[in-house]
């Protein structure tokens, strides 16, 4: 099998921030690492929960919601993947912060409620601003 875009990068090389990891069919993924791969500072699952559902919330209201694709976690929990519709690294980057910086203000984890989410125990706003915080001063 052909081996997939995001495993031929270095992960021990890899650094927090923002990188455009491939492009296909005007479609931009983007890697929003929080945290660097393979030292053992990761993301908790309930703060990586809450982010994805309070930048998903953001993001799919901003001036930019028609080309959002997808937006979800890694796997490795070290960050975060989002796919944009025709929106280059250039005007991505601004919007992603705005995004963050707006989940900030948030009061509540959007979608938390039980009817809403399939492992609505697993949430942790303080822990996911905190995450959100600590990216934005350090890498954005």
């Amino acid at each position: 099998m052909e081996t997939i875009k995001s495993f031929l990068i270095n992960h021990d090389e890899h650094k927090p921030g923002i990188y455009m990891s491939h492009v296909e069919n005007n479609i931009y993924t983007y890697d929003i690492r929080f945290k660097r791969p393979n030292v053992g500072d990761f993301l908790s699952t309930a703060a990586a929960h809450s982010i994805e559902h309070m930048f998903a919330t953001v993001i799919r209201n901003s001036q930019i919601k028609d080309n959002v694709v997808y937006f979800g976690p890694m796997g490795c929990r070290t960050g975060f993947y989002l796919l944009l519709l025709g929106i280059d690294i250039d005007k991505a980057e601004g919007i992603i912060k705005e995004c963050f910086e707006k989940s900030l203000n948030l009061d509540a984890v959007p979608g938390s409620e039980r009817k809403e989410c399939g492992n609505y125990l697993d949430h942790d706003l303080t822990s996911a601003k905190e995450e959100i915080k600590k990216f934005l001063s350090n890498y954005l």
